[in-house]
């Protein structure tokens, strides 16, 4: 075999040239943390993502996070696509922290969430399976002294098309391994797509079936401890006197660690510190907060609300229209805060040693988890290592790391591994919370009754601000004003954003700017429509024919629910169908929700229908079943969702007073897909998002009544 500087030059120069044999494929740069060459043959290793063993395996370093909603199935599609494998010979491991080569596409840090994977994948990870497909073609055109355009890839196989000769991946990875890694990919024609789009079963259900699947709090180590912690119940608030004579007598309890602000107890098992932490007598000191409440929280976002936030959007001249005597109509509305309330509970296992430290969890940010233990430690963030782990439900709590500094700081006082698990109270009443808004919304009238001007004023935490200020663009928070000018055709727009920062700890909760606008600005339109005598659908279609996309979601969705014969036909008392739309992250939805409303207020869901418009779907099953979850997940903070704020605290503490949505109070629910080819939207939070502004309208036409404020009150909604 010749391996000449001359010959590997000439063949990366044909097979670039000759696209590899795929027929009409795009040629794109790329731009991928790429391996150094081994000295010697070995495993094909093209980028920091896909290596090709020389048993044929396929390992893919999975740059972002399983959290259930099938991204390691998903983006395992895009690779086993381009290498043209089958999706079970696709081994996944997670990648370590690693800012620098696994940073995300689109936002340029290490993260999961904002519904991005997918969004961020499409190009990069086939960008990566393509690499290595190249360079196994080449390695086998040079190998059998023909024109890689004259060979194919098929099956884990290379093929010269006209003799037969065919070589296994892996006889091939040698030899690959020596080759120049490509500068120019060519990708797969989605003509040519035999994996993505196809339904696919999830790579980690059977794992997750039979238990062998490893969560972060499945972490078991030789010589662990477990902890149980109990911080200051007062935002803020720090630790004063602490009793622990009772607790040191229980059974296995090794240690009591004092922090600033809380207190853990270290022991053989959960049970035992658990016990033990119920034991102690705990004297907290509140500090300034300790007065703080959600009615005093409301009185603040109100007197914020007079002064001037940041302009966001300016368009069309909306004061001269009101200057100038344009009809106006206006609505003030809130969204309360919000809990994750994830279900796998939060825990993370450190052990500490000298000059060094190494975690087990499962996290959306593992390089904010290194940054944020190493700086509890005083260690170099380069002498933490971060072992990450499925995750048991993130909604965005993951993406913070407070959890990871204080298990490192209880930790540190031992020499062995200690595994730090929160309470589901402590997890509540101690989260990173969807922070609380209030909008003023006003749209403005031409003389014949068209709207011609729309205005949206809010004022609430600016999440950006606090975990990624480099993020911020002209001191504007991207995230908290995403989808504030709405989505429809006003030739006056006019978006202000009022950064208010309360003593409540806040952060990203499944799409905070998004989930929050979409509510209040759909719910708005649908009282425009009313107030104008016009069907709800008909007043959207009209606002919506410069956004094709919306629209078609709208109108697939008003048929597929048989939105007219509902409308037209009388309804029983008490029933009713509302509708919504949403449009972010690349991706429209539109929700329509039947529902019936008793005497007693109580809310009844009897049928769901959306259409989803997410580009390119890679594994439809997977879209559907993210939707779904979506879905649930709004219903339940439609229904159920408020934290209430007293004495500087959380009063909500589990399930019985923070309920979920149950088995047997979710509807049919039918998901429909909009066949595209346009790059693929992101999907985890549109659900979420256009489904509770759907549900409150429904409520609406059922009872008569207006819902401006989440979670639905059942007492406000009585029939009298």
């Amino acid at each position: 075999m010749d391996n000449s500087p001359a010959t590997l030059h000439e063949g990366r120069r044909a097979f670039i040239k000759a696209g590899l044999g795929l027929a009409g494929a795009m040629v794109v740069p790329v731009f991928l943390p790429a391996c150094s060459s081994p000295a010697a043959a070995g495993p094909l290793a093209p980028n920091a993502f896909v290596t090709v063993g020389t048993d044929g395996q396929v390992t893919l370093v999975m740059p972002f996070v399983e959290m259930g909603q099938g991204t390691y199935t998903a983006i395992s599609m895009l690779v086993a696509e381009e290498l043209d494998i089958d999706l079970a010979k696709v081994r996944l491991e997670h990648a370590p922290a690693d800012e620098k080569t696994y940073a995300h596409p689109l936002f340029g840090v290490q993260v999961t969430g904002g519904s991005g994977s997918i969004r961020g994948a499409w190009e990069p990870m086939r960008k990566a399976g393509a690499a290595a497909r190249m360079m196994l073609v080449a390695a086998a055109a040079q190998e059998w002294q023909v024109e890689p355009s004259s060979c194919i890839a098929s099956r884990g196989e290379v093929i010269h098309a006209a003799s037969g000769r065919r070589l296994a991946y892996g006889a091939l990875a040698g030899k690959a391994a020596l080759l120049p890694v490509p500068t120019a990919i060519v990708l797969k024609p989605a003509t040519e797509f035999t994996l993505v789009g196809t339904p696919a079963k999830r790579l980690d259900t059977a794992a997750k079936a039979n238990g062998s699947a490893r969560f972060g709090i499945d972490v078991f180590l030789p010589g662990m401890k477990v902890a149980a912690v109990a911080a200051c119940p007062v935002f803020g608030g720090k630790l004063g006197a602490v009793d622990d004579s009772r607790a040191r007598a229980v059974a296995g309890v090794r240690k009591i660690v004092r922090l600033d602000d809380a207190v853990a107890v270290i022991a053989d098992h959960y049970g035992a510190a658990r016990k033990a932490l119920g034991l102690l007598a705990i004297t907290w000191d509140p500090g300034e907060h300790g007065a703080y409440s959600t009615a005093l929280w409301e009185r603040q976002l109100t007197e914020a609300a007079q002064r001037k936030g940041v302009v966001a959007v300016d368009a069309g001249g909306f004061d001269k229209l009101v200057a100038g005597g344009a009809r106006t109509t206006r609505a003030v509305y809130t969204a309360p805060a919000l809990a994750h309330a994830t279900m796998e509970p939060m825990n993370c296992t450190v052990l500490v040693g000298k000059d060094q430290a190494e975690v087990w969890l499962g996290t959306q940010a593992p390089a904010r988890v290194q940054a944020v233990v190493a700086t509890a430690l005083g260690l170099d963030p380069a002498r933490v290592k971060v072992n990450n782990h499925l995750v048991g439900g993130g909604f965005g709590r993951r993406l913070d790391a407070d959890y990871a500094g204080q298990a490192a700081l209880v930790a540190r006082s031992v020499d062995y591994p200690v595994k730090l698990v929160w309470s589901r109270e402590e997890d509540m009443q101690h989260d990173r919370y969807r922070p609380f808004f209030r909008d003023e919304l006003v749209a403005a009238f031409d003389a014949a009754g068209a709207p011609v001007g729309f205005s949206h004023r809010f004022v609430g935490a600016s999440v950006v601000a606090r975990y990624a200020p480099a993020w911020m663009a002209n001191g504007i928070d991207g995230d908290a004003v995403e989808t504030a000018e709405s989505i429809y055709d006003f030739p006056s727009k006019y978006v202000e954003f009022g950064a208010f920062e309360s003593p409540v700890p806040t952060g990203f909760w499944r799409g905070v700017g998004p989930t929050h606008n979409t509510f209040v600005i759909e719910s708005f339109i649908d009282e425009l429509a009313h107030a104008a005598g016009q069907d709800p659908v008909a007043y959207r279609r009209a606002l919506l024919e410069k956004n094709p996309r919306a629209l078609n979601v709208l109108n697939v969705a008003a048929g597929k629910a048989g939105w007219d014969a509902r409308r037209k036909g009388r309804p029983a008392p008490g029933t009713g169908v509302g509708v919504a739309v949403a449009a972010a992250w690349g991706s429209f939805a539109a929700s329509i929700v039947e529902c019936t409303v008793g005497a007693d207020g109580q809310v009844t869901l009897e049928r769901i229908t959306t259409v989803l418009d997410c580009g390119q779907a890679i594994n439809p099953d997977g879209v559907i079943a993210q939707m779904e979850g979506g879905q649930v997940f709004g219903l339940t903070s439609a229904l159920y969702g408020k934290l209430t704020i007293d004495n500087g605290r959380v009063m909500q503490s589990n399930f019985h007073d923070y309920p979920v949505l149950r088995i047997s109070q979710v509807p049919p629910m039918a998901v429909h897909l909009v066949a595209s080819s346009e790059a693929p939207g992101g999907v985890g939070e549109i659900g979420t998002t256009v489904i509770k502004p759907a549900l409150a309208n429904a409520v609406f036409a059922a009872t008569g009544k207006r819902v401006r404020g989440l979670p639905l009150d059942p007492e406000q909604l009585k029939r009298t």
